[in-house]
């Protein structure tokens, strides 16, 4: 028999409601990092998945992620869909003590999140029109397949595959979907190879990455679904690993640059909050601060990896989530202790989670180049034309200016 409880109702609610802003918050994080010409357009791209994402949740979405398995690939779309069944009575499978109309909006943000983490790896380059069908199909084919292998009950969940709060789920498939964005979309023509992008904003990123460092707490600690120990640790655990990452970079900044960068602190702290992510529930605190550090170290060095292969991720989302969330991923499967919850580090579980990264990685890749390929052979070409990318983004789709100069 589970039974409604009012302070894990209130509680799930409020991390709900911090995930919920991460999404305007990273519009306010990628708004700054880009030129001011692509400012406004990224910032949309953010906030539009919000509108966008929700009604495919209502109408499928929610159902193929955690209606009932079948055959470990999807959910049934029949249970749930247009939020038929999805009442205040807990969850028998999900959630047990807080409503699953609850469960169902937290888990909606997550979803929104998702595929806007992208928009940074191919910022001032993707049409409009060309982003609403790439994030439509993203969410179809890429994002609700994922969640349902691993938090829907599918096949990775039954081999034993765990992810906290999003490490292999949200950072693994929009970091490699990230990579394959822009290799299947090529370089800017208005960057040359190996040239840096001054950001428009400095001041903006930082208020972007406070919120998102804000809303990571519910990110993290609310998939505890309680008010209980194990939000406590995922919530301290959350803070550890970000601070820790931010100092490492900064040391890893001011040693190879000869001299410290605010920007490079910045994404430090969001290298390490996407890494602690997968095991945020998982680990003691002083495993945070190995993952901390070693997610940004891993985080900071695939620079030369980027560099090697020359891809144009303009806001290095590949290196920062993917990377991060595979890290994370991995060092759970070594420091997971059974006194904070059921998983137990050992061999077993770390091949576990390998196997969980690379099938996520290389599905979410492949299938990002096969839905820019057919968008693109049946519509108008997803990129944007030379003259617009020069011209910026902002004035050439919306016809509008970020700021009056």
């Amino acid at each position: 028999m589970y039974t409604l409880n009012t302070g894990d109702t209130a509680f799930v609610m409020l991390c709900t409601a911090l995930v919920c802003l991460m999404t305007p918050a990273l519009a306010l994080f990628y708004g700054g990092m880009v030129p001011r010409k692509n400012v406004l357009t990224i910032m949309m791209q953010n906030f539009i998945s919000m509108g966008v994402i929700a009604v495919i949740w209502i109408f499928g979405g929610f159902s193929l992620a955690f209606g009932p398995d079948l055959g470990g690939i999807i959910g049934d779309i029949t249970f749930h869909f247009g939020l038929d069944g999805v009442g205040v009575a807990p969850s028998t499978e999900y959630a047990s003590t807080v409503p699953f109309i609850l469960f169902f909006a937290y888990q909606l943000m997550f979803a929104v999140i998702a595929p806007a983490l992208i928009t940074g790896a191919f910022a001032g380059r993707l049409t409009f029109s060309g982003y609403l069908k790439f994030i439509i199909l993203w969410m179809i084919f890429i994002y609700l397949p994922a969640c349902h292998w691993i938090w829907g009950g599918g096949f990775l969940a039954k081999l034993g595959v765990v992810d906290f709060a999003g490490g292999i789920v949200i950072h693994v498939s929009a970091g490699f979907s990230a990579l394959a964005s822009v290799l299947y979309l090529g370089r800017r023509t208005t960057v040359r190879p190996g040239e840096p992008t001054v950001a428009s904003n400095l001041p903006l990123v930082a208020v972007g990455a406070g919120l998102l460092w804000f809303g990571w707490f519910g990110f993290n600690a609310g998939g505890a679904y309680a008010a209980d120990a194990l939000a406590s640790y995922a919530f301290t655990n959350t803070t550890i690993a970000g601070s820790v990452a931010m100092l490492v970079w900064l040391a890893l900044d001011w040693h190879y640059s000869r001299r410290p960068t605010f920007s490079g602190v910045l994404v430090g702290a969001v290298a390490g909050l996407a890494t602690i992510t997968p095991c945020a529930g998982y680990v003691e605190p002083w495993a945070a601060i190995v993952i901390g550090g070693l997610g940004s170290l891993v985080c900071y060095f695939a620079k030369g990896v980027q560099e090697r292969f020359a891809f144009d991720d303009a806001l290095e989302v590949w290196r920062a989530h993917g990377m991060g969330g595979v890290t994370g991923a991995l060092l759970l499967g070594i420091l997971a202790s059974p006194n904070i919850d059921r998983v137990s580090a050992s061999l077993e579980q770390f091949l576990m989670q390998l196997l969980g990264v690379i099938i996520v990685a290389v599905y979410s890749f492949f299938v990002t180049l096969i839905i820019f390929k057919v968008i693109d052979m049946w519509g108008k070409p997803i990129r944007v034309t030379p003259e617009e990318e020069v011209a910026g983004l902002d004035n050439s789709i919306l016809g509008e200016d970020a700021y009056k100069m």
